[in-house]
């Protein structure tokens, strides 16, 4: 058995799935379990793979604890390189979270980082998207949380909790925040991705403040605290306390699903799968959500158990891209584009924050899929019935959202990419629905984004409009309600080129030129048959706190309302991901059928050359397009 050699360097490993403690010298803990319940459905990978230790290179002191029978050591350690906190926390590949101290560094200098009253005999929630690595994971952070002085962890059950209900968890149970434990969209697998973000006490990510200050321990972190406690058992639900220290083990379902019933009516959403007329698929992508999807769809509204497919949580998301675009759930597209295609389908990723919703042979972007919420909801979810507070998007985003706000006379924002720059609009009661070009959609009903939310909120508006409907009857698709939206408001035609996994100097050296080329422009100059409104490098000023977001994407705006966007994005693992926006506005109802790579390609042309992007990166195509 791998144990610390107290005084003399020692590396423990930590065997996946093993009973073995990080220091094992206590005595049998005290336990209160719960009846178990069927596990949630896993498939490990061979043992092979699967039994790749994390690597924890220690040398270890013993310190007093303020705990009653409980023991902290303090282990020196030396900071690493790379622990810079993007937009959706630390995201690495696995192997890189696996060496020396890489994961527990990056907690600890979390819990330096932090109010002492943010955590100290407080309550922290811990979940993750199933992925590989997130076992041993999970008893590293409950072991530095314990060592640090938190009273309490609530964790789903096997480590499974889905980000939007980790958010709904700690806020419900009055957490003093959590730990999500998923690189999101990013492939998982022993070769492939992991990662790791704090959220606070409302629920949201962790802002730029505090993960500012994570990052500049992490330059200078010199020991870790760690509780002389064994693994915890997390595959039954129940209480384990050690001294002061308690670990509850919780069902990962039954918190979110009582807020979705309270957000939605449950009924009328019973009524549409009842109808023999009404056929659906959702693909889970063998990410987080199959483990919400049959309790949900199936046992809570009645829908048949072949409406789920990839419904079972894979450690390696069966080798698939869990990204729901149409590029990487390109069997759901498949199926969605057939001739005997169901009414409706929808996607979620890895972490069950981001969405896909099609309708028979139709795509609804993210950009309009959140507009078409916006517009339908006060009369289609009652958590709406008084109408939303106010709409947001973030600033890649199309501006259909902005016609609905407008239409609605409804307070209106615009935010940089990521999602905590929306919680403090929601916490100051000015922002009900908002939404991500880059498929994430949610309401202040959290503090994420929400993929089941996004596909219950779309059943909701399915199920308002065919009401009335009678047996034989046609019904009103997705497509009649997307074309409704347009005739109503105006098409916002919108796509997004994604580069992924650039060289990062080249990717740099590209955006460089275009800050160069932003400030030596003048409004008026013409570019090919369009005129220069403004260009410049987005800055946000938050309305709530004062605080200053700079250099969040360069925006070429025309006078016609077509604008071209690039950004690197901050949620991949390696290299760089360029990303270019192209938008624009047709009020004409007769143009609106033509396909949207149709009617951008003038633009989209103009903008790949405004950047030189294939004499930057050397790249002719992009990876996906949405």
């Amino acid at each position: 058995m791998a144990a610390y050699s107290f005084g003399i360097e020692a590396v423990v490993g930590l065997p996946r799935h093993s009973s073995t403690s990080i220091i094992h010298s206590m005595g049998a803990p005290r336990v209160a379990v719960a009846p178990r319940l069927p596990p949630l459905p896993r498939r490990l990978l061979s043992p092979a793979t699967s039994r790749r230790g994390s690597l924890f290179s220690v040398k270890a002191s013993s310190v007093p604890s303020t705990a009653e029978d409980l023991k902290i050591r303090t282990i020196p350690t030396k900071p690493v390189e790379g622990q810079k906190t993007g937009t959706s926390g630390l995201r690495k590949k696995v192997k890189v979270f696996q060496e020396g101290n890489y994961l527990a560094n990056w907690i600890q200098a979390l819990f330096n980082s932090l109010p002492p009253e943010d955590y100290k005999d407080g309550v922290l929630a811990l979940g993750g998207d199933g992925r590989y690595f997130n076992q041993e994971a999970a008893q590293i952070i409950i072991k530095i949380a314990a060592g640090n002085g938190v009273g309490k962890i609530l964790i789903g059950r096997d480590g499974i909790m889905s980000t939007p209900a980790v958010s709904a968890v700690i806020r419900k149970r009055k957490a003093n925040g959590g730990f999500i434990m998923s690189a999101s969209h990013n492939p998982g697998g022993p070769e492939n991705d992991w990662g790791i973000k704090f959220n606070y006490s409302s629920g949201q990510p962790a802002p730029e403040s505090i993960t500012d200050k994570i990052y500049g321990n992490t330059l200078s972190i010199s020991e870790i605290k760690i509780a002389d406690i064994p693994d915890v058992d997390l595959s039954s639900v129940g209480v384990i306390s050690y001294g002061n220290f308690t670990v509850e083990v919780v069902d990962p379902v039954s918190d979110y699903l009582e807020l979705m019933e309270n957000v939605f009516d449950f009924q009328l959403i019973k009524d549409l799968f009842s109808r023999p007329d009404f056929r659906f698929i959702f693909d889970a992508m063998h990410a987080v959500t199959g483990a919400y999807a049959k309790p949900i769809f199936v046992d809570r509204l009645g829908a048949s158990p072949d409406c789920i497919s990839n419904g079972v949580p894979l450690e390696d998301f069966g080798q698939g891209h869990p990204d729901p675009n149409l590029t990487y759930a390109k069997d759901l597209v498949k199926i969605m584009y057939a001739n005997d295609a169901p009414d409706f389908g929808a996607a979620s990723d890895g972490d069950g924050d981001r969405n896909m919703i099609l309708g028979r042979g139709f795509f609804i972007t993210p950009s309009d899929s959140v507009a078409i919420i916006a517009a339908n909801a006060q009369a289609a979810i009652p958590y709406f019935k008084d109408g939303p507070k106010g709409l947001a998007r973030s600033m890649p985003t199309s501006g259909a959202l902005d016609r609905v706000a407008s239409r609605l006379n409804l307070p209106f924002f615009e935010v940089p990419t990521g999602w905590k720059f929306f919680g403090n609009l929601m916490d100051a009661g000015k922002l009900s629905i908002c939404g991500e070009e880059s498929f994430g959609t949610g309401s202040d009903h959290i503090r994420e984004k929400d993929g089941i939310w996004a596909v219950l909120a779309w059943f909701s508006i399915i199920a308002y409009r065919n009401k009335d409907k009678k047996i034989g009857e046609k019904l009103i698709s997705v497509a009649d309600i997307a074309k409704e939206h347009w005739a109503t408001y105006g098409r916002n035609f919108f796509s997004r080129y994604d580069y992924e996994e650039c060289e990062s100097e080249g990717a740099n050296k590209m955006m460089a030129y275009l800050r160069d080329v932003i400030s030596k422009t003048k409004s008026g100059e013409k570019y090919g048959n369009y005129t220069l409104q403004f260009a410049d490098d987005f800055s946000y000023t938050d309305p709530v706190d004062g605080s200053v977001a700079s250099k969040q994407g360069l925006r070429f705006v025309f006078t016609d309302g077509s604008r071209i966007i690039y950004r690197l994005s901050g949620t991949g693992s390696a290299g760089a991901t360029i990303r270019i926006y192209i938008e624009q506005f047709e009020p004409d109802a007769s143009k609106h059928d033509v396909d949207a790579q149709t009617a951008l390609k003038p633009l989209i042309d103009l903008a790949l050359s405004i950047s030189k992007l294939r004499d930057f990166t050397g790249r002719e195509k992009p990876t996906v397009i949405t």
